[in-house]
C-alpha cells in the first residue's frame, strides 16, 4: 500500500500561488507587551497549537447574538426559540464543515479531550483499542477500561500503516476494535496518512477515530472522504473561544450506550415505578450525550469559525501557511545549533507546528528569552505528548521532565523542547521576528539573566542587564 500526503485529504496548493493572501483578523493582534530590556512591542502569538486566538469575525458574531441569549430546548419564549434554532443550525454548519455522512451525529462537548473520553465511555465492553505512542495525551489516555495495544512510533507514513496492519492482523476479526490516530502531530506538525490508516482499520474489521485538534484549523477535514468513523476537535484551536468541542461520526455505538452524563436534556421520558424506582427513556439523537444546559455561545463560536474559514477560502489559507512554514524551516536550518524534531523526515508535509531544541540551551530558558526580550510567545515542555518527546529526544522513561514545568536551570539540558506554531491569523512580521530572534539568541546569547521560579524559567528582575 503506497502512502502519500494526499492520504490526509489535504488540498493540492502551490506555496507561491497565494503569497498576497492576508492573515485573518484575530483578537489581540495589536496588543503590546513590555520587554525586559525596556520599551514595548506588539505581541507575536506563536503558540497556536495550544490555543489559537479567536477570529474577530467569531467575536463579532458572538457579540451580536449575546443580547438574544436564551435557554436552549427548554423555553417557549422568543429568545429561547431563537437560541434553539441557532444551536441546531450550528450543528448543521459543523456537519457540513466536516463533510459528515447523512447518518452521522455531531455532538458538542467541552474539548477534544472531552470528546475522546466520551467515545471511550461508549465503546463496547470487549472492544480492543489500538493507539500510537505518538498521540497527544488526550487520545493516548482515555481508554483505561479497554484492552489497549500501544504501537511504537513509526518513522515513515508507510511504516505507520504497516505497523497498524500487523497489530490488527493478530486480533479476533469478529470482535469490536477501534484505532485512534492524530491527523497532524501537535509536536512535529507532520501529517499522518489518515485515509490509508482508515482503509487498513476497516480491512481488519476495526473502526477509527481521528484526533483532528491540530488538523482542522490548518486543513479541510472530510469525514466521508477520509472514511473515518469519528472526528474529534476543539473550538479553542479553531479560532473560537475556550470551552467547546466536537465529536462527530457514526451513531450506533453512541446510541447503544448509556449517556455520557445523566440528566436533563439526555432523557426523553422519566417515570416513577410502582416499586419506587425510576424508568428512563433516553434520547437516541445527539442530545443523549449532551445532558445539562449546553454551551450555546461556545457552540455558535465554533460554527462561526467554520464559516469564516470556508468563506476565506481554505485553499488560500493553506497556501499562505505553507509559505510561513517554509520560511521558518529555512530560517532554523541556517542555525547549526538548532535541531528540528521530526518523525517522518524533512520532506514530510506538515502544518504550522514546529518543535526544536537548541544546543547549549535549556528549552525553558530559550522560550523565556524569546518572550522577555522579543515579545514572542511560544511553548516549551513536553506538549502533553511525553512518550513522543522522549522518543524524538532519545531519552529513557526515567529521565527527568514534566509537561510545562522543566526543572533544569538556565543553560542546563532538560527533557523538553520548544514549539513554535502559527496559522491563519499570523502576520509575516511575527514569523520574521521569530527567525531573527532565534539567530540572535544563539549567536549573541540572552541580554538578561534568568532564574527558575515555580518550575519555570523567568527573568531575574533584580539582576542587571548582561
Amino acid at each position: 500500500m503506497s502512502v502519500s500526503s494526499a492520504a490526509v485529504n489535504t488540498p493540492a496548493v502551490s506555496v507561491e500561488s497565494d503569497a498576497e493572501t492576508a492573515p485573518l483578523p484575530v483578537l489581540g493582534k495589536d496588543v503590546t507587551v513590555p520587554l525586559v530590556t525596556g520599551g514595548e512591542v506588539t505581541y507575536a502569538a506563536l503558540d497556536y497549537a495550544a490555543s489559537a486566538p479567536a477570529l474577530q469575525r467569531v467575536w463579532d458574531d458572538v457579540a451580536a447574538y449575546a443580547p438574544y441569549y436564551g435557554s436552549v430546548h427548554r423555553g417557549a419564549g422568543y429568545l429561547s426559540q431563537l437560541s434553539t434554532d441557532l444551536f441546531e443550525n450550528s450543528r448543521a454548519t459543523v456537519a457540513e464543515f466536516l463533510g459528515c455522512r447523512p447518518d452521522d451525529q455531531v455532538i458538542f462537548t467541552r474539548s477534544t479531550t472531552d470528546s475522546l473520553n466520551l467515545l471511550a465511555a461508549v465503546i463496547p465492553a470487549d472492544c480492543e483499542v489500538f493507539v500510537y505512542e505518538t498521540e497527544h495525551h488526550a487520545s493516548l489516555l482515555p481508554w483505561r477500561d479497554a484492552r489497549v495495544t500501544y504501537l511504537n512510533a513509526p518513522r515513515t507514513p508507510q511504516q505507520a500503516v504497516e505497523t497498524l496492519e500487523r497489530a490488527l492482523a493478530g486480533r479476533d476479526p469478529h470482535g469490536p476494535a477501534l484505532v485512534c490516530v492524530t491527523g497532524a502531530s501537535n509536536v512535529t506538525g507532520e501529517l499522518w496518512p489518515v485515509r490509508e490508516l482508515a482503509a487498513a482499520a476497516h480491512a481488519h474489521g476495526a473502526r477509527i477515530v481521528l484526533d483532528a485538534a491540530q488538523l482542522a484549523p490548518h486543513h479541510p477535514v472530510d469525514i466521508a472522504g477520509l472514511d473515518v468513523d469519528w472526528v474529534a476537535f476543539s473550538g479553542h484551536k479553531l479560532y473560537a473561544p475556550f470551552g467547546s468541542g466536537v465529536l462527530a461520526g457514526r451513531a450506533d455505538w453512541l446510541q447503544d450506550s448509556e449517556p455520557y452524563l445523566a440528566g436533563g436534556g439526555a432523557s426523553k421520558k422519566v417515570a416513577r415505578r410502582t416499586d419506587g424506582g425510576v424508568d428512563v427513556e433516553w434520547h437516541t439523537t445527539a442530545a443523549r450525550h449532551e445532558a445539562g444546559s449546553p454551551n450555546v455561545i461556545g457552540v455558535y463560536s465554533i460554527a462561526s469559525a467554520c464559516k469564516a474559514l470556508t468563506e476565506a477560502g481554505f485553499d488560500k489559507l493553506v497556501a499562505r501557511e505553507q509559505r510561513l512554514v517554509a520560511r521558518v524551516r529555512a530560517g532554523l536550518a541556517e542555525v547549526p545549533e538548532v535541531k528540528v524534531l521530526s518523525l517522518f523526515g524533512d520532506d514530510a508535509p506538515r502544518v504550522g507546528v514546529i518543535s526544536f531544541v537548541v544546543e547549549g540551551w535549556n528549552s525553558s530558558h530559550f522560550a523565556a528569552a524569546l518572550s522577555a526580550e522579543y515579545g514572542i510567545g511560544v511553548r516549551d515542555g513536553l506538549f502533553c505528548a511525553h512518550p513522543l518527546i522522549r522518543t524524538l529526544l532519545g531519552s529513557e522513561p526515567q529521565d527527568p521532565g514534566e509537561c510545562g514545568a522543566p526543572e533544569a536551570e538556565p543553560g542546563e539540558r532538560s527533557l523538553n523542547a520548544i514549539r513554535v506554531s502559527f496559522g491563519a491569523g499570523t502576520p509575516d512580521e511575527h514569523v520574521d521576528r521569530f527567525v531573527r530572534a532565534v539567530g540572535e539568541l544563539v549567536s549573541e546569547g540572552a541580554q538578561w539573566k534568568y532564574r527558575t521560579e515555580g518550575g519555570r524559567c523567568v527573568p531575574d528582575r533584580g539582576a542587571a542587564q548582561l
